[in-house]
């Protein structure tokens, strides 16, 4: 008689690098914040749509008001703390109508670095509005600012001021559309409010810069002059404090500094006359 022993099947062990990857699997299917996306992806959470948002709350602050103050920040690409406490400066104030950022929000156009910014000026205490800059429209930077601002030109009115916000990055598009867009500026100026009897314009680059187009300078200067009293224009892109006449007799262009520097702009308006300011903090 034989004798039959029973074999009892013991499993396999699993080897440890099979289990690890099994375990992070499972976590990154349970947690959407550790899938990293393509960084030109234009996934967007959070608050969008804020430049028309802002807008009707700086109207409706200075609707009857005969001392207009805003401040102007710009070029805060990459420069994140220093961004931080510009902000936290302007809050400490009081004083602060409104802000105005002149562009370059972000270094390579990456949809983090605009969402990082965001939440940072989301922290002013008084309502902001955002232009673009030439290097918010890299890869596919133009459409991720168009969902979390809007349209790159735009105007309001703050009181009996009309602000005239425009996209001057040309060479960012090969000259191949309308920068600056005079047909925008056309329509603004035949819808402009009665209301408004004194004008400021905001850009990034500057008449005479790499990104302006050059070639439409005297029509530019021309364009604007129809507006109601032009008392002075605004703008950022070559990162230092300046004031320039890029037209001679023509009126004075505040250049803000980039944020590395630490430095923000304030302007008071009355129906009079106006003061300029250059803060460092």
């Amino acid at each position: 008689m034989r004798n039959f022993v029973t074999m009892k099947r013991v499993p396999y062990p699993l080897h440890p690098r099979f289990l690890l990857a099994i375990l992070f699997i499972c976590i990154g299917v349970t947690s959407c914040d550790l899938i990293e996306y393509h960084p030109y992806d234009g996934r967007l959470d959070g608050a969008r749509h804020l430049t028309q948002e802002n807008i009707r709350k700086i109207e409706a602050l200075c609707a009857d008001k005969d001392t207009i103050r805003f401040a102007e920040i710009s070029d805060t690409q990459r420069w994140y703390d220093d961004t931080e406490d510009l902000i936290k400066a302007i809050n400490q104030r009081g004083d602060i109508d409104f802000v105005i950022h002149c562009g370059d929000h972000t270094d390579f156009g990456l949809t983090k670095e605009f969402l990082w910014m965001r939440n940072i000026y989301q922290k002013l205490s008084m309502p902001y509005v955002c232009l673009i800059g030439n290097h918010d429209c890299l890869g596919t930077g133009e459409d991720v600012y168009q969902q979390l601002y809007g349209d790159v030109n735009f105007s309001f009115d703050a009181g009996f001021v009309h602000f005239l916000c425009l996209n001057t990055n040309a060479f960012e598009y090969d000259y191949s559309i309308a920068v600056p867009d005079f047909e925008y500026i056309k329509t603004d100026l035949h819808n402009l409010c009665p209301n408004a009897v004194q004008t400021v314009v905001a850009m990034h680059a500057k008449p005479g810069s790499e990104q302006f187009n050059n070639n439409v300078l005297d029509y530019f200067e021309y364009s604007l002059n129809q507006f109601p009293n032009l008392k002075f224009c605004i703008c950022g892109h070559n990162h230092h404090t300046t004031i320039e006449y890029p037209f001679e007799g023509g009126v004075p262009y505040y250049q803000c500094a980039c944020a590395k520097e630490r430095t923000y702009l304030v302007f008071t308006i009355t129906r009079d006359t106006y003061t300029y300011e250059a803060v460092k903090i």
